[in-house]
């Protein structure tokens, strides 16, 4: 299975890390440690030492009950570190938006993919990403950062996150996005609850029926710390685990904080399978 992101194409015949770098004040497990141009790029280029196949960029929180950042804030804390990244670094980046002109000035500064948490349906989202020949990750969530852990509810939550991403895959399709461009995200901790992320981890398989390659981020998320009993900063075993499970699972890319830990472990799980 390939990945094609402009200059980029990834043979997803092993499974890729993709490295967080968050350029905010208030992510739920790092923010505030990288809000200065000079410290994200510096951390970037720390975690592409350590092994990271790509690196994921944003401005702006999407944990629950985040505050919404302002369209020129975000741009003003996200395009001097991709511009500085694209110089240095020769793996992917990701820009993680669903603002349409943060997707366009992040690709014109060098981003190679759009990691949408709700899945090109602002509007013109998807013009933005059609009108380019970057990779785009879908994610599926339920309801918005603001409300979505107020009561998540599901008939079926894997059947209803798989209609979803198909759904969005082939509004994409009809858009011009080429299929070879496509990643898609079931959005753990995105408007689910404890039981509703641990079914979708177990039936993580079922997604692959699609056709697209799979990315999981569940790194230090909050259901690991509800099994666990661990804070945010005390997950890492438990972030590895959740790793590890999803890419035998299915997963082709897992998005982590810690790097060199997670690739580690996976390079365990490549020799053995």
């Amino acid at each position: 299975m390939i990945l094609h992101c402009a200059q980029f194409e990834l043979a997803l015949k092993r499974p890729h890390v993709m490295g967080i770098v968050n350029v905010t004040p208030d992510s739920f497990s790092d923010g505030g440690q990288y809000v200065h141009t000079s410290a994200a790029v510096e951390h970037a280029l720390a975690l592409v030492e350590q092994g990271a196949d790509i690196l994921d960029v944003g401005g702006e929180s999407t944990r629950p009950n985040a505050t919404p950042v302002p369209l020129q804030e975000e741009l003003n804390r996200v395009i001097p570190v991709i511009e500085a990244l694209a110089r240095h670094v020769q793996v992917p980046i990701s820009i993680d938006t669903y603002k349409p002109a943060v997707m366009v000035e992040a690709i014109r500064a060098g981003a190679t993919i759009v990691n949408d948490v709700r899945a090109l349906q602002e509007a013109g989202a998807m013009e933005a990403v059609a009108a380019s020949d970057v990779g785009v990750c879908l994610m599926h969530m339920q309801g918005t950062p603001q409300t979505m852990q107020d009561d998540p509810a599901y008939t079926d939550v894997v059947a209803e996150v798989k209609s979803f991403l198909a759904s969005r895959a082939e509004a994409c399709l009809q858009a011009g996005i080429a299929k070879k461009r496509i990643l898609l995200d079931p959005g753990f901790g995105f408007g689910k609850t404890r039981a509703h992320n641990i079914r979708l981890i177990q039936e993580l398989a079922s997604l692959q029926d699609l056709g697209y390659p799979l990315l999981v981020g569940l790194s230090r998320k909050s259901v690991l710390g509800q099994v666990t009993g661990q804070d945010v900063d005390a997950r890492l075993h438990a972030s590895v685990a959740a790793a590890v499970i999803s890419v035998m699972k299915g997963a082709n890319i897992v998005r982590v904080h810690d790097v060199k830990a997670t690739v580690e472990a996976l390079k365990v799980v490549a020799a053995i399978a």
